[in-house]
């Protein structure tokens, strides 16, 4: 993301960037979604992420000659993927504990459940 905001950038190129960033922020969504669905655990879901981060830096790299081997750039980006990545596993998660035990959980939230009474 270095150089996001330069003044030589032209409208194509902030159209790209903005696509790079949705590209990996449903691809870590999707990446959470899938360890759940194949019923893993959280520690799954953060390596998968740690993997994405690579090529996310990768493409950063590839499109906008950003630095490749950077920590702080490299931390940013996993950080945010987490966020979206941890947010796909838990919500669902919850959608597969609230209906495959219906007669255990209800939905207390997008992210959580709790026992019925």
């Amino acid at each position: 993301m270095q150089g996001l905001f330069f003044e030589t950038d032209t409208m194509p190129r902030y159209i790209l960037r903005a696509l790079v960033l949705l590209l990996g922020f449903w691809t870590a969504w999707r990446t959470g979604k899938s360890v759940a669905d194949s019923w893993g655990e959280m520690p799954r879901v953060i390596v998968y992420t740690l993997l994405l981060g690579f090529a996310m830096r990768f493409l950063h790299h590839a499109l906008f000659n950003g630095p490749m081997l950077n920590g702080f750039y490299y931390t940013i980006d996993v950080v945010l993927l987490l966020v979206f990545s941890v947010a796909g596993f838990r919500t669902r998660r919850t959608s597969q504990m609230v209906n495959n035990y219906y007669w255990l959980y209800e939905k207390s939230s997008a992210f959580s459940w709790k026992k019925k009474d």
